[in-house]
Parts: structure tokens; sequence; C-alpha cells
């Protein structure tokens, strides 16, 4: 099973207050090449993830506040993380998280990179390591997602975490051409504000075998977390290139999570699970995703409260009735700006909603522009006529 990698950052986050996450819905386009999957123009989806990167150094659009920024599944191109890495340590303020995926490397320049950053990854290149001992490995594509935190000193870490389970067409018959099985994940402990958060590549969520699944690994240990330290996983980003977003199992899956019909799970009760998926118009070369892409996700415990709405840009729901609330966006290119809900039972005022979404942004004339203003919190305060009449007294 995939190891699950504790380790500090230094994230000085405000108490009691809640922190904000910055989705980037972007298109992705990939291609097949000579190893895995290539971005079909990668100076191209440069430009457009260093526009949102331009865009958080510069604070606009209230984004000062901004903790979380995350981005798609090989949104990135491989050549250019030194890039993103400078621009974050140089413009980026402390205490932020940029998580991302990367177009595919070989097994051999992955490790490079895990020796590069060893301060902070040893751990995971020593699990590689032991594959390429075991066997002839080195040149089996991999899908990269890189973490990258400004801790509150200034200070940068680099974390990499290799795709635990591929889809369809990032698996083959021939071995050798077969994807890299990552080996780990982390857990990373934000120290002294006491936020923990795992960052996950697309159907790694869903993954099992006959032993076990990631999932119940996750429940598991956020369990002995609480159990041992009184802490839980406070947030979980999938980060996602995903033409079936609201495939049935991402449902089942979300159930067993949230659900608690066989035990409590007090590790992942207050959990916010974020899915960032790539925008629709993105393509995948051999695999149909006609309708596809887009619709990028938050998902909290079915306990609290998050009225019904449903606007062309999102809309709420219960799933179809599984244990969970769900923010639900559009598919197009956007970026969607919200907070994280804070850890709290049901507050029996009914004038607190948990998840607040804040701005919501596309890409007009080469610039990040507000799609529905200033009234996106007042909307979102305000519950629809249905659950007015289902509260009592109403």
């Amino acid at each position: 099973m995939v190891a699950i990698l504790d380790t500090e950052v230094e994230l000085d986050y405000p108490l009691g207050h809640h922190l904000h996450c910055l989705v980037a819905q972007l298109p992705v386009h990939l291609r097949r090449g000579a190893h895995g999957f290539a971005l079909v123009d990668p100076e191209r989806q440069w430009a457009l993830v260093r526009s949102v990167l331009d865009l958080v150094a510069e604070g606009e659009q209230n984004l000062k506040k901004l903790h979380f920024l995350v981005l798609p599944e090989g949104a990135v191109p491989a050549a250019r993380l030194d890039d993103v890495l400078e621009i974050v340590d140089r413009r980026f303020p402390p205490s932020t998280v940029t998580a991302f995926g990367m177009e595919h490397l070989l097994l051999r320049e992955y490790r490079a990179l895990l020796s590069r950053f060893e301060r902070d990854g040893a751990p995971a290149l020593a699990l590689v390591q032991r594959d390429v001992d075991a066997g002839d490995v080195l040149d089996l594509p991999v899908n990269a997602a890189c973490v990258v935190v400004k801790e509150a000193s200034g200070r940068i870490r680099v974390f990499l975490e290799a795709k635990t389970h591929p889809f369809r067409g990032e698996e083959f018959v021939d071995a050798w051409q077969d994807l890299y099985r990552g080996r780990h994940v982390w857990l990373f402990r934000g120290r002294p504000a006491c936020f923990n958060f795992m960052v996950l590549v697309c159907l790694d969520y869903l993954w099992r075998d006959l032993y076990g699944s990631n999932a119940r690994q996750i429940i598991d240990h956020a369990n002995r977390l609480f159990f041992t330290e009184r802490q839980t996983l406070d947030a979980l980003f999938v980060l996602q290139a995903n033409p079936k977003p609201e495939h049935r199992a991402f449902r089942d899956v979300l159930s067993g999570f949230y659900g608690e019909y066989l035990e409590d799970t007090p590790g992942v009760r207050e959990t916010v699970t974020v899915f960032a998926n790539a925008a629709a118009g993105s393509a995948l070369e051999g695999v149909d995703a006609a309708g596809g892409f887009g619709v990028s996700q938050v998902v909290i415990a079915g306990h609290h409260k998050l009225a019904r709405f449903e606007t062309p840009e999102f809309s709420t729901d219960d799933l179809g009735g599984a244990p969970v609330c769900r923010l639900r966006f559009g598919a197009a290119t956007r970026l969607f700006y919200f907070n994280l809900p804070l850890h709290h039972e049901l507050d029996p005022r009914s004038s607190r909603l948990p998840l607040k979404l804040h701005a919501i942004l596309r890409r007009e004339d080469g610039r990040w522009t507000k799609v529905t203003g200033e009234r996106i919190a007042e909307d979102l305060a305000i519950p629809c006529a249905r659950d007015l009449r289902s509260r009592p007294g109403k």
C-alpha cells in the first residue's frame, strides 16, 4: 500500500479564522509522447499558468488573503518548474501553499528532482530508490505532482508525489510504457496553526485492491492522529485532468469517506475535499472526452449547513442523497476563490454558512476579470425558498 509520509511545515495561519483557496480550472491539452503524455503547446500553457501566478503575486481581486493555490493535473510544463519556484520564492507571501500537476517525466528525471530537494523529500527518495534497485524502471513515465510551501519564515520547501493509480490511457500491456506507480503521499502538518492537509492526483482518490484502498488508509491515518494528538485531516486536495469528474465511483468513495456507516471516523469528519479539475476544452490524445472535464468541486460532510443554489457558474447539492454537501462549479475556464470551512458543530443561527464563494474570475482580453462581482457573497447568504420551507418554524 501507499506510504503516508508525515512532515511538518511552518504555516502561521490566523487562529479561529477560515483560510482561503483558489482553484485554477485551466484547460490542459496533452498528446502521447515517447514516454507518457506531453503538453501539446508548452509555451502557450505556461503563459496561461504564469497569468495565474502573476495574479496571485500581485494580490489583485482580494487575493492578498490567499493561502492555497491549486492547479490541475498535468497543467505545468516540466521545463518550467524552476520558473514556478522562482515566482513563489520572490513574489508570493509567506505561509502559502501551491499545488500543481506536471506533464509526465521519466522516472530518472523524477528521481533527480527528489535528489535535488532531498532535504524535504528524503523518505520519498528512499522509496523510489528501492524500486530502482529492484529492476530496470528508470525509463518509465511518471505522472508527478508538486507541492511548494512558502513557510512563514519565507523559506521555500518543495515536495513531489507520483500518481499511484493510472487511468486507462496511462496503462499498457507493454510494461515498459506503463505508468510508474507512486509509493507515497505527503501529510503536511502545519505549525503553529495545526492545519493538516494532503494532496492526491486524480484516481489516487479512488484506488483500491483486494486488501485495502487509499481512502481507507487516509481515514485510518487521520483517526490515529485524532486519537493520539486530538488533531484531524483538515483538507484534502485532488488534482485532476478528468473527463468524467462526476463518475459514480467518486460519489461512492465520498459516501464512504464521510458517511461513518460502520464506525466513527473523527479524523476526517471535518475534512474539506477539493477536486481541482482541468477546464472544458481539455484534451487527452486517444481518449474520448466529449462533454467532459470541468466541474471542479468542494465537498464537506453532510452535517454542515449549505443552502441549495443553482446558477450558470455554480450550484450546491448533496450528490443525490450522499452524506455530503457539495459546491459544484461549471465547466468553463475559471478561477474559483472560496474559503475552507472551519471546524464547528451545527450552528443554530440560521445566518451562518460554513462555505462561501468570494469570487469567480474568467479570462477576457488577456486578463482575469470577475464574472459575478460583489454579489456572490450576498447570493450565498440568502437561502433558496425550498430551504426556508424545510426549516422549523418556517
